[in-house]
């Protein structure tokens, strides 16, 4: 599987063509292209905290919905907080508005429900998208380097297999643009938090520059994480785009700080 780059009225996005040709979902990682913020926030902007125009953030998710196919009123959204906690998603938890307030902290969320979008949000860390066409479940995550090291990406697939009966070999995964590792420069911290959940298997994705410092990788370690959960190899697609490169297309914090908007991922059964 591949991630693509797909422009839809304008909406600049990028999707899995293997979770496209499955069927029975759509989904899409926004860019910062085909909205109607400005400023700093220029142009689609899906982050409802950063100080943008609440009208301009609605009309971004309804032009970043419609182009992926996600229309409707049925939105999941989450307090992200850097862990690895992968919340199921029922009826309690939808929204219409974009801005309504979420009580729960998660960085996973889960579903079989159709007609309810689940969103995530990123500006650097890797979000990754789940679907599994067989018990026709779907799954979002946000992996920055904590929750990378949590292992969110394996909790979901461990929550779709003892929730909902998925079996991980049916399972497809979207790894979508992140900050890559060149830019990704650290100090041993992050090293040592992925060591100590991966042990040394990990070190082929982790490099020691000669500044001293690391660069580590952290879309490469979540397919790892993935395939180790049980994943198929050709079932996990990897965005090889890293959003610190692209500012062009991508928010950054690690280039921009505060000073940005934020994209989403989305998923959703139909």
């Amino acid at each position: 599987m591949d991630i693509i780059e797909q422009t839809k009225n304008g909406v600049v996005f990028f999707q899995s063509d293997g979770m496209t040709a499955a069927g029975g979902a759509v989904h899409g990682f926004s860019t910062r292209r085909g909205g109607v913020s400005e400023g700093m926030w220029e142009s689609l902007n899906l982050g409802t905290s950063r100080g943008d125009d609440p009208d301009h953030v609605r009309e971004n998710y309804r032009r970043f919905f419609a182009a992926i196919g996600a229309d409707g009123g049925k939105i999941a959204m989450t307090n992200q907080v850097h862990g690895g906690v992968v919340r199921c998603v029922t009826t309690a938890d939808l929204h219409a508005d974009p801005y309504d307030k979420v009580s729960y902290e998660a960085d996973g969320l889960m579903t079989d429900l159709p007609g309810v979008t689940l969103v995530v949000y990123s500006a650097d860390c890797i979000p990754i998208l789940f679907y599994d066409p067989v018990r026709r479940v779907v799954a979002a995550v946000h992996a920055g380097w904590r929750g990378t090291a949590a292992g969110i990406a394996t909790a979901a697939v461990g929550r779709m297999r003892d929730v909902y009966g998925c079996d991980p070999r049916d399972i497809l995964a979207a790894v979508g643009p992140g900050i890559g590792p060149d830019c990704f420069e650290t100090h041993e911290d992050v090293p040592n938090a992925m060591t100590a959940a991966l042990s040394t298997c990990v070190l082929k994705h982790i490099k020691i520059k000669e500044n001293g410092k690391f660069s580590v990788d952290l879309k490469a370690i979540n397919a790892m994480r993935l395939e180790q959960a049980g994943l198929e190899a050709d079932h996990i697609a990897v965005s090889d785009i890293c959003t610190a490169c692209r500012p062009d297309l991508f928010w950054s914090h690690r280039k921009l700080g505060t000073n940005r908007g934020s994209m989403a991922a989305a998923i959703r059964l139909v």
